[in-house]
């Protein structure tokens, strides 16, 4: 899956999405991405389109939204 593909799919389910269970909804997704291969840096390119993508990405990298303009964030 390319970055663009990734985005697209979330924010089209985005609005479909119960907000009570957005936050599971968006981890989920993120846990299926990576299990369908797409690699870390695919993953991080992705930040910038979507608040809650975002937030989600942090969490599996365990990274603080700070950590996004952090040179060692690649290691």
């Amino acid at each position: 899956m390319t970055e663009e593909q990734i985005v697209e799919f979330w924010t089209m389910f985005e609005n479909y999405i119960d907000k009570k269970q957005m936050n599971l909804c968006v981890e989920k997704y993120v846990d299926m991405v990576i299990d369908f291969g797409v690699d870390d840096q695919t993953l991080k390119g992705c930040i910038g389109h979507s608040t809650i993508l975002d937030s989600a990405i942090y969490y599996y990298f365990e990274m603080d939204e700070d950590d996004e303009y952090n040179e060692d964030w690649d290691e």
